[in-house]
């Protein structure tokens, strides 16, 4: 390929432009940012009752003034009667994985919660017991959930869901919150994603797919201005780079044929550079409605001021005060039932979370990537504020009956996470440093483990390259950042990693630096 990328549809057409969206009829071109004064959650919620399409309630957004308490959200009706699952099982050993096993074992109903296969701290968590059974062994999953009589499976991670575990547990009868290995396409192939993009009219910058490292080059050669470099398939977080140059384009591309990111880097796709904040947006479906979480917004890069490498992410806070009620209808409108319908137009029937990053930019909202799952941290900082429903919406998503659920809650308040990483992150780790803590739980602060692991002489070691998160929830960003970092304070590895700044866009004051 000498100019640009086959057009969708037609293997083998050549084009000088990249490959863009069309803006589809009736859909907002920008979306409404909050700035105060812009709808609220409660207006949202009642143009858009709970009906055959479930919505979430989420509570109104800060204003503005980051620093200006939440107002406290109202009390839900009553109950709707709907299916809870006592027994469930959670795939994954992240931190992802403990968080949403913390969150389902405190619903009503929820007996019995195991994460397979943890880590570390997995059982330190109420109601959660750890299981030693690796996230892509379907077979052995499979076998331990009709040993256990488990009623909901919650896939956390990319990889599994990519090789096909769902489809496995789902073909021995299980309910599985999760897609198939055909909608997780949606973030194991960046190529697979833009087209369906492209042909579903989402807002998406212009790109270009490189087969191997030729084509990348001359499309370099011919388009003389520095690019985003993305591996297409799973990189763990770490595939993109997003060049200031001509030669850090190059190297990119360089590095992806190479063998950098293993078969994930087998071809790359390039992407027009853009600019604005980020924002992630998630949607729990049962393939053909939604529930939509309050939006969230992470830090990739590992040093203060959002320098250095990219991450899997270095912390997070909720809700993104970048959206306000009618800026996250623009998102379903825009972008979120587009994609469910190009799914189900192609036969996908994706029953699971749809995690869109956006980038808002001065002419409007482009996706920047989407994942099958939950994003981590984001995971981890959205859980504390998600009601008591949650584990049978998931259910009801799993089972492709959503309007079955009962509308889920969300508390009001602000919700901060701080990751502590490993010595060398995000390159080589240090592994087996002994983790102490002093930290404890409580209502509004969290202690969620990642990359740990539990030796026979019971002490907890350092097992990866982000170790632990630490949450905390309050009635604004600076007393929620405040409880975070009190908190880390109170853990300890050798060469403990983290960034004083997480927050930075919505605090008023640093809070204060560990001892």
């Amino acid at each position: 390929m000498s100019g640009g990328t086959a057009a969708p549809g037609r293997p083998g057409a050549r084009t000088g432009r990249p490959q863009r969206r069309s803006q589809p009829k009736g859909a907002a071109h920008r979306l409404p940012l909050a700035r105060g004064g812009g709808s609220s959650w409660q207006d949202w919620a009642q143009q858009h009752p709970t009906g055959s399409a479930p919505v979430s309630l989420p509570h109104p957004m800060a204003p503005s003034d980051p620093t200006v308490s939440v107002a406290a959200f109202p009390s839900p009706g009553p109950a709707t009667p709907a299916a809870v699952p006592a027994r469930i099982l959670v795939v994954g050993g992240g931190g992802r994985e403990n968080a949403l096993g913390w969150a389902l074992a405190r619903c009503p109903g929820v007996q019995a919660v195991w994460i397979a296969p943890g880590n570390g701290g997995t059982e330190e968590i109420p109601g959660c017991q750890g299981l030693p059974i690796a996230e892509r062994d379907a077979e052995a999953l499979a076998a331990a959930c009709h040993q256990r009589s488990i009623d909901l499976v919650v896939v956390g991670p990319e990889t599994p869901l990519a090789a096909g575990l769902a489809d496995h547990l789902r073909g021995e009868g299980l309910a599985v919150f999760g897609p198939g290995s055909d909608g997780a396409q949606l973030e194991a192939s960046k190529r697979w994603a833009k087209t369906l993009m492209v042909e579903a009219g989402i807002p998406t910058a212009g790109h270009w797919s490189a087969a191997n490292r030729e084509e990348a080059l001359e499309l370099l050669e011919r388009l003389q201005r520095p690019l985003v470099v993305k591996a297409d398939g799973l990189a763990a977080g770490k595939g993109v780079t997003v060049a200031a140059s001509l030669e850090e384009t190059r190297a990119a591309i360089e590095a992806v044929f190479d063998g950098r990111f293993g078969t994930a880097g087998a071809s790359l796709v390039l992407e027009e550079p853009l600019s604005g904040p980020e924002v992630s947006v998630f949607a729990l479906t049962d393939g053909h409605s939604m529930v939509l979480l309050p939006p969230a917004q992470d830090h990739k890069r590992i040093g203060e001021g959002d320098t250095g490498p990219n991450t899997g992410g270095m912390g997070a806070y909720a809700p993104a005060p970048l959206l306000d009620a009618a800026g996250l209808e623009a998102v379903r409108q825009a972008v979120l039932e587009p994609t469910l319908a190009a799914l189900r137009g192609r036969g996908i029937d994706y029953r699971g979370v749809i995690y869109a990053g956006l980038m808002l930019t001065a002419s409007g909202p482009q996706v920047i990537e989407f994942n099958c799952r939950f994003g981590d941290p984001e995971c981890e900082t959205l859980m504390p504020l998600l009601g008591p429903e949650l584990a049978a919406v998931l259910l009801a998503c799993a089972r492709g009956d959503l309007a079955a659920a009962p509308a889920l809650t969300i508390a009001p308040g602000c919700s901060a996470c701080v990751i502590a990483a490993a010595a060398g992150y995000p390159g080589e780790v240090r592994r087996g440093d002994t983790i102490d803590s002093a930290l404890e739980a409580s209502a509004s602060l969290q202690l969620f483990h990642a990359g740990s692991r539990r030796e026979g002489d019971g002490r907890c070691v350092t097992a990866g390259g982000r170790v632990l998160a630490v949450v905390a929830q309050a009635d604004d960003f600076d007393a929620a950042f405040d409880g975070a970092y009190a908190g880390l304070a109170r853990v300890r590895f050798e060469g403990m990693t983290y960034r004083r700044d997480i927050g930075h866009q919505v605090r008023r004051r640093p809070s204060a630096p560990l001892a």
